[in-house]
């Protein structure tokens, strides 16, 4: 299932990538996550392998982060696998004529297994829905400084 996903921040496209590019600030857009884990590579460049734990209601769920392009501030792909699920991720930013920035994701998950594939198939769009509230969330941070460190899931 591939869509893409876009929402415009009110900073400039400097501002934007210092709060995207930092690995500290997650947590402050990421709904439920609990950790983030260096494995391996040079954090955030091509090749970096980063563990990320997620505590979604009741269901913890870990994901490996792959980076697989990086041409900061314009682009940043990445792989994004858990049991039964991958999810490639390629992220597209532009500064607009009036300074704030625009951030165009696309989404494409590739289900590993028959329970992720019937997942996918009866429930897009709460894998849109998700993929809006990560950018909503981080549009509110990097904005305002709002975090969802102790927002509900």
């Amino acid at each position: 299932m591939k869509y893409t996903s876009e929402i415009i921040v009110n900073l400039p496209l400097n501002e934007f990538m210092d709060k995207f590019d930092n690995a500290e600030n997650m947590k402050h857009w990421q709904r439920g996550l609990m950790s983030v884990e260096h494995i391996s590579g040079e954090p955030g460049m091509v090749g970096a392998k980063m563990k990320l734990n997620y505590l979604i209601g009741k269901r913890r769920m870990e994901i490996i982060e792959t980076v697989t392009h990086r041409n900061l501030p314009n682009e940043f792909h990445g792989t994004y696998s858990t049991e039964g699920l991958d999810n490639l991720q390629e992220n597209y930013f532009k500064e607009l004529a009036d300074g704030r920035t625009k951030w165009t994701s696309i989404s494409d998950f590739m289900p590993l297994n028959f329970m992720m594939r019937c997942m996918l198939w009866l429930m897009p769009k709460a894998f849109k829905k998700q993929s809006m509230q990560y950018m909503t969330d981080f549009k509110n941070f990097a904005e305002t400084g709002t975090s969802v460190i102790n927002a509900t899931t």
